[in-house]
């Protein structure tokens, strides 16, 4: 770990370029290097040592050095006491499931959330575990005290949420769940933390996919689980050492290179998604667009209240044409690419048809099939331009 102290009094971006960092003992190098050995030298006696144990390089299932650099940075970003690494997003939502429920426990969790956390707690964990599931408009407060029981141990939201783009208060969840004796998980990969710190708005927990803007290249996976220690101790012990969810080396040590230009990154995300987002508003063949810095944004307000300095890079949007003619668009965008992800350096678009599982779930507008578009880091008029083009070749423009 570090041996120098990186702490709120230092700026963001001073810290996502030196947390977790330092300079290499052996070589010197000022930039930590790849360790790929899975195992590291034992003490002279080492019959005391808990094999299962953490905190100390041991055997990189436990924890190695490049996962634990990483999570000093990520602990050190999002305002959080400690952090986890495991091997993907997914694998940070099911280590934090798996570790905190138990059969009879029940989970109120948001109507829009990534598909796996819907799986995870709707399906997985409810039948195969019995752990009892509500699933409420968490925009709606109400609606989240009103599923609240005396079993409940979790209430679980993503704000934004994945893929309608859907806003919740987390001051206000998070005083719903404490005052039942609960706890609250974010999801907070599509703010990520320079535009958003759940657990200084009172949250427990807060998941983020590595693997989206925190790395934001494109190029590995990555999830964490950030909060108290007490209260990670046993997700590490858990999801990490006993179900494996380890992250590799290389991976975590991609993270922490991408990690660095992170402000400089959600910057121009930023930037970028405002304007197209009014741009796309502003045409007559577009049926809607959800974006949370839109003043027509249902939850644009509560957004302004808890994110800042801007909204992501991450929006939703549908055009008044048919299924096919939805696909065509796609298919006719030259800079912007068709597939699934988001976060990355270059923009993508995923088109979601009419038959997700989900649909119930969602307001009416995206009932006939809708975009959920990552905007990236290209110049925002070549981004417009390309839009622009795809619209006129299927003739909505």
């Amino acid at each position: 770990m570090s041996k120098r102290d990186y702490g709120k009094e230092l700026g963001f971006l001073t810290r996502a370029v030196h947390a977790g960092n330092d300079v290499d003992g052996e070589t010197g190098a000022i930039k930590r290097p790849i360790v790929m050995g899975n195992s590291y030298e034992l003490p002279y006696d080492p019959s005391d040592l808990n094999w299962s144990g953490a905190g100390k390089n041991l055997y990189t299932r436990n924890g190695g050095s490049n996962q634990q650099y990483l999570q000093e940075k990520l602990a050190s970003l999002s305002g959080g006491e400690d952090c986890i690494v495991l091997g993907s997003g997914v694998a940070a939502l099911s280590g934090l499931f798996f570790s905190l429920l138990k059969s009879s426990d029940h989970v109120v969790f948001s109507n829009v959330t990534y598909i796996a956390a819907y799986r995870l707690l709707n399906e997985l964990f409810n039948r195969k575990f019995q752990v009892e599931t509500t699933i409420v408009d968490a925009s709606n407060s109400g609606e989240i005290r009103g599923a609240m029981r005396p079993n409940t141990r979790l209430v679980h939201i993503e704000t934004p949420g994945n893929p309608t783009i859907g806003i919740t208060d987390i001051r206000a969840a998070a005083r719903i769940a404490h005052e039942r004796g609960a706890l609250l998980s974010v999801d907070n990969t599509f703010a990520s933390p320079y535009n958003q710190r759940p657990l200084e708005l009172g949250a427990d927990f807060v998941v983020e996919s590595l693997t989206k803007y925190i790395n934001g290249h494109g190029d590995s996976m990555g999830g964490a689980v950030i909060g108290k220690r007490e209260l990670l101790d046993p997700i590490r012990a858990q999801a990490q050492i006993n179900l494996g969810g380890v992250i590799s080396p290389f991976n975590a040590w991609l993270i922490m290179r991408g990690s660095v230009t992170l402000p400089l990154r959600m910057r121009q995300h930023n930037e970028s998604a405002m304007t197209l987002a009014g741009y796309l508003e502003g045409l007559p063949c577009v049926s809607f667009v959800r974006y949370p810095g839109l003043k027509s944004h249902p939850g644009h307000k509560t957004a302004a209240s808890q994110m800042s300095p801007g909204y992501g890079g991450v929006m939703a949007f549908g055009l008044k044409a048919d299924h096919d003619t939805h696909n065509r668009f796609v298919s006719r965008l030259k800079v912007i690419t068709s597939a699934v992800s988001l976060g990355h350096d270059e923009s993508l678009i995923v088109f979601l048809g009419e038959k997700d599982e989900r649909q119930y779930l969602y307001p009416p507008e995206f009932h006939n099939g809708f975009f959920r578009f990552s905007v990236g880091i290209e110049d925002t008029s070549d981004l417009a331009a390309d839009i622009e083009q795809a619209l006129k070749s299927v003739r909505l423009l």
